[in-house]
């Protein structure tokens, strides 16, 4: 081979290699890969919510508290992807989730009703847990009570006092009471578990397991199964919260967007449809 030629395959090699290893071609390599990612997670999210759903073996009328048998914990979870802590079901944390299943605690926080035909949102007239620092069981009422006052020199404080000087100034809000349980627990309990395995984690996919139990015979009285899956793969661009984002896409489905505002009081919800509240003190 002459030197002209050897150059000039040199030359040929040179401008191959440098294509496909070129900024583009390694862009469109990337876009394909994550492409085909998401075509994996999205077949596996469809398998999962072949089975996902709400299924209610008997419902009970009449119930005045429940059993709250494992807490939700306080800290968010927008981005572990492996914290089995069920991103599914977390509707609300720590004090929250408490809150949510007693009386009243819905109409004082939205302060209003839910919309005709929506779930009742009554709540119980108490829950029990136990308290993991150290290890009772405690009795939790609710009620709205003054927590504060208004300050009087408030622009908007002093018109409502000058056209009314009755004006209530007391600031009030949902309370929570907690005293050591009187006797036995009660007889139905609500329980969760996240039923992710690794693999449905490595998609960015969370599976939920929401129970309603029979303490009395041990009986599974209702089971709700859902999934959730972050279409974005784990992308944290533009400051994504991932957890809070795979709201959008679940099954059964919170909401087609902002499905983390529509997840709240779901495990409420769901009790209410198997233990029926007791109507009256």
């Amino acid at each position: 081979m002459s030197v002209r030629s050897l150059l000039a395959l040199t030359l040929v090699l040179g401008v191959c290699l440098s294509g496909c290893f070129s900024p583009n071609a390694a862009r469109e390599a990337d876009i394909a890969a994550r492409r085909s990612r998401l075509q994996t997670a999205e077949a596996m999210f469809q398998e999962r919510c072949k089975k996902a759903g709400v299924t209610i073996h008997r419902t009970v009328e009449n119930v005045e508290g429940v059993l709250l048998m494992k807490l939700r914990p306080r800290k968010d979870n927008y981005d572990d992807q492996f914290a089995l802590d069920d991103p599914y079901g977390r509707d609300l944390g720590g004090d929250a989730y408490i809150q949510t299943f007693l009386r009243g605690s819905y109409q004082a926080n939205t302060r209003g009703t839910p919309a005709p035909g929506s779930p009742p949102r009554l709540g119980y007239l108490y829950v029990e847990a136990v308290d993991p620092k150290d290890g009772k069981r405690y009795r939790y009422t609710g009620s709205v009570k003054a927590v504060g006052r208004k300050d009087v020199t408030a622009e908007n404080v002093r018109r409502e006092l000058a056209a009314n000087p009755a004006y209530d100034l007391n600031i009030y809000a949902y309370v929570l009471d907690k005293v050591l349980a009187p006797g036995p627990a009660p007889r139905y309990g609500v329980t969760y578990d996240d039923i992710s395995t690794r693999e449905e984690r490595e998609y960015w996919i969370a599976g939920s397991s929401l129970r309603v139990i029979d303490l009395k015979t041990q009986e599974v009285m209702a089971e709700r199964i859902g999934y959730m899956m972050d279409r974005g793969q784990g992308s944290d661009a533009g400051g994504r919260l991932l957890w809070l984002l795979a709201a959008d896409h679940s099954c059964p489905a919170f909401a087609s967007r902002h499905g983390s505002t529509s997840q709240m009081f779901k495990a409420l919800d769901f009790t209410e449809s198997v233990l029926k509240p007791k109507l009256e003190k």
